[in-house]
Order: structure tokens, then C-alpha cells, then sequence
């Protein structure tokens, strides 16, 4: 499957016609419908639903439709990277990370590699720890932050001088935001809203195996709507939510909760452009001091 014919795949998903696709990409109409069903016959699978104005994407064209992005992302970011000069230190490095007061480490390393490297520019992608470490093993980040355990023989990681605990996010008009703290047997019974990571991945999320989980989050933003609206009580870190002020909304810390270590986390065996190994060695610098 030629890369051209990617491109010319994304254009009628985005015109949602092969005609207006045609003239978008200067093609005749007959050349374009002509490469298109050759791709279906090289796949085997039907694409499109065509009818009479507009096309919609199959199961397997939406799948399509994904990774031919994601192809075409990454041709993208090696071409730009390979054409940089060996002298100058400049190109994009993408990071993944959840919310976290943690990512100031982050920004204040960035700011720092910047003033050194003008031509350095960062991308961040707010995610999950799910989206993270999907989007480092497709190679389309160059780092990630994640909290706790670490499958270290996937990747190598730096410890940040950043720790977290998880609290609960309330009404503040709920009987439980009287207390200074929360204790797990205060939520026995209680609806909660947790992030979307397996649980396995930290201890909190394990002790809550058998409670009432009614929604997940992996964006803390949304789950505070659902916090106000009354759906429930959302576990999650400090500091994201601002709970100031006449904000509705309060956190309280849980009891008995160990501080969960943060990490800068990268593929074993990654091969970074010269900025992603300045990036690194400045992370490195300001985590030993």
C-alpha cells in the first residue's frame, strides 16, 4: 500500500465525496475511484458505503482511517527530523502526560532546554495513562509522565522529584466534605467516579475492587461535571480541579494512602533526535538537582 494512495484515502474521508476529494487533490474522478478500489481489492475489505451525494466509512475504513493517520503522522515527523542539520539543535518533541501539579518539571525543563535552543518546540498531549502508553508504543510520543509501577522491561524511566496522593472530589455541600480527611470506609457504599487505568496499576484503584463505580474518567475535567451534577465522588490527585473561591466543588485527602512516585518514561532502545536528547539530559540535570 503506496503512502500516496493513504493520502488520497484521508481526502475523501475528510470530503466525504469522491468527486469533491478529486478536486481537492487535482484528480480526475475515474483515476481516483480507480485507486481507491484497487486498495479495497489489495485489503480485501469493503472501504466505503458509496450512494448517490456521499460516502460513509465501513467498520474497516474507520479502522483504516485511524492508522493511515497515524502513518502519515509519523512519515511526517521523520522527514522533518532527518532533514534537520547536524549542527543545529532544533525539531518537535511530543510528550504525553495526565493532569498532574507534577508536569511544572516538565514546563520549567522545556523553558530551560528553550532558552538554550530556541528552535525546540514541545507538543503536549493531556491523556490517560492508557492513551500514553499506547501512543509511546505506535511511536507517536517521545516521552510520557506516569505515576506508579513502571513495566520497565517496555521502557526506561526517570524518577521526578514529584510525588501524588489520591483524594476525593465532592460537593461541597456533601456530609463528607465536613471532614479534614477521608477514610476508605467513608466511601463504602458511595457512588464513585475513578479513572479509566486498570486498576492494577496502583494500590488506591485496587482497594476499590467491589465498590460502587459508577462512571470513569481520563480527563479529570469531565469527571468533575459528573462530581457536581451529583453522580458521584471522583478519586483523583490535588491541585487539578480548582476548588477555590464559590467553586461548588472541594477535595479532601484520603487516609492511609501511600505517595505515588512520577516518572518520565521512554521505549527501551529509542533512538531521539537531537533535541529529545538534549530534552533528556535536561530532565536528567533537574531531577539530580
Amino acid at each position: 500500500m503506496e503512502l500516496r494512495v493513504l493520502h488520497y484515502f484521508l481526502a475523501v474521508t475528510r470530503e466525504k465525496s469522491i468527486s469533491g476529494a478529486a478536486g481537492a487533490l487535482h484528480l480526475s474522478q475515474p483515476t481516483l475511484s480507480r485507486q481507491l478500489r484497487e486498495m479495497e481489492t489489495e485489503l480485501g475489505k469493503q472501504l466505503f458505503v458509496r450512494s448517490n451525494r456521499t460516502i460513509t466509512l465501513t467498520e474497516e475504513g474507520m479502522l483504516l482511517r485511524k492508522r493511515a493517520e497515524e502513518i502519515l503522522s509519523l512519515v511526517s515527523r521523520t522527514k522533518d527530523e532527518i532533514s534537520l542539520s547536524d549542527e543545529v539543535v532544533a525539531g518537535d518533541i511530543h510528550i504525553g502526560a495526565g493532569e498532574s501539579e507534577g508536569i511544572r518539571f516538565l514546563a520549567k525543563a522545556a523553558k530551560a532546554l528553550q532558552e538554550e535552543y530556541p528552535l525546540v518546540h514541545f507538543h503536549n498531549v493531556s491523556a490517560d495513562r492508557v492513551t500514553v502508553t499506547e501512543d509511546l508504543d505506535k511511536g507517536l510520543l517521545d516521552f510520557g509522565i506516569l505515576f506508579g509501577d513502571i513495566d520497565t522491561s517496555k521502557y526506561e524511566c526517570l524518577k521526578v522529584p514529584h510525588t501524588e496522593r489520591f483524594g476525593v472530589l465532592m460537593r461541597r455541600d456533601d456530609p463528607l466534605a465536613r471532614k479534614e480527611s477521608i477514610t476508605p470506609e467513608d466511601l463504602r457504599g458511595k457512588p464513585l467516579i475513578v479513572s479509566r487505568q486498570p486498576r492494577g496499576d496502583n494500590s488506591m484503584l485496587r482497594n476499590l475492587e467491589g465498590q460502587q463505580v459508577v462512571a470513569t474518567y481520563n480527563l479529570l475535567f469531565n469527571g468533575s461535571i459528573m462530581v457536581e451534577e451529583g453522580m458521584g465522588y471522583a478519586i483523583c490527585f490535588d491541585h487539578i480541579i480548582n476548588v477555590s473561591g464559590d467553586s461548588p466543588l472541594c477535595f479532601r485527602p484520603l487516609e492511609g494512602q501511600p505517595e505515588i512516585e512520577m516518572h518520565v518514561v521512554w521505549k527501551k532502545y529509542q533512538v531521539f533526535t537531537k533535541a529529545g536528547q538534549k530534552f533528556l539530559e535536561k530532565l536528567r540535570e533537574m531531577a539530580d538537582d
